[in-house]
């Protein structure tokens, strides 16, 4: 089953989050209209408002309140996706030349602030004060995470922790705080949003690791960009850490540069592949995956839950 056939029963507010995300970004400034533009017409799976909305079926659900938080997320995460491409000197995303790569750096890292503001103007009508907390706190973190990917680049002696701990900040994060301000929303009880919160947490992780293993194992097609972007760029993901475990394949690996050629890139991630990097990263992914779907039989029984566990178990063997 694809994953938009799990949520078909939100098809009619999740066209009302597409339709207010277009209103929310549109400006009197030629180019930021544009870029903005550009970067919302390159899609994505809109699994952030997705969670907002589900978690929101705990408790009173309002569409009228839950599509400022669904757009809100989707706009942090959009901001921060046009700040990475900067940073990651990016050409591509999603098959779709980088706000960076159809202009330039400057244009992007506004059209990066520009988004992010008209986030925090949408969550700002939400008259709660743990959601601006949480959300406060959750852009810090992200921060953080992108500022330690940076330090982290070409890093060949990190350890798994390491990774770990990157990835909670600059992915995980964001999708538990999805799941806990759509459920906040939505007036939940404590007890219950603390748990989507979990819940979010563990599946983010596990959503990135796969990520992170696709980047080896899908085709330029699938991804969009360059198979092994992640390792040539200076990011060193769980199959790369997990491979370099081999002496002999840790002398490859610790090679790489931007600049190296496709057939040398392309060695080393045949070299990822052949080391059993790929099973272990999965099984990583796996344990994340458990411990979502653990916490999700403790929620009450409804709809959004099955579609939650549903969504959970799509992460953990999609192929792109």
């Amino acid at each position: 089953m694809k994953l938009k056939m799990m949520y078909s029963f939100l098809n009619s507010d999740i066209n009302l989050i597409e339709k207010k995300l277009e209103e929310t970004i549109q400006s009197d400034s030629y180019f930021l209209k544009r870029a903005s533009l550009h970067t919302l017409q390159a899609g994505g799976k809109r699994i952030r408002p997705v969670f907002v909305l589900l978690a929101g079926k705990f408790g009173q659900y309002d569409i009228n309140v839950m599509k400022n938080v669904a757009v809100g997320l989707e706009l942090i995460h959009m901001a921060s996706l046009v700040h990475d491409d900067v940073i990651d000197d990016a050409d591509l995303r999603r098959g779709q030349p980088t706000v960076k790569a159809k202009w330039d750096n400057k244009t992007a890292m506004y059209t990066g602030d520009f988004i992010f503001a008209l986030s925090l103007e949408l969550m700002s009508e939400m008259n709660k004060p743990l959601a601006h907390k949480i959300l406060a706190n959750t852009i810090f973190e992200v921060a953080v995470g992108e500022i330690q990917q940076i330090k982290d680049k070409y890093r060949f002696d990190q350890n798994l922790r390491d990774y770990l701990r990157r990835i909670k900040r600059k992915t995980a994060l964001l999708i538990s705080a999805s799941c806990q301000l759509g459920a906040i929303a939505a007036d939940v009880e404590e007890s219950i949003h603390n748990k989507l919160y979990l819940f979010g947490y563990y599946v983010g992780m596990a959503f990135q690791i796969t990520d992170d293993i696709l980047d080896f194992t899908a085709t330029e097609e699938e991804l969009g960009k360059p198979a092994g972007s992640d390792l040539l760029q200076g990011n060193i993901t769980a199959p790369a850490l997990y491979a370099m475990e081999n002496d002999r394949i840790r002398e490859e690996i610790v090679k790489v540069h931007e600049a190296m050629e496709p057939a040398q890139i392309h060695k080393i991630i045949t070299l990822i592949k052949e080391s059993g990097a790929i099973e272990r990263s999965i099984s990583l992914s796996d344990r994340y995956l458990d411990k979502a779907l653990t916490v999700l039989e403790d929620l009450p029984a409804n709809k959004a839950k099955k579609t939650l566990r549903d969504i959970a178990k799509f992460i953990g063997r999609r192929k792109y």
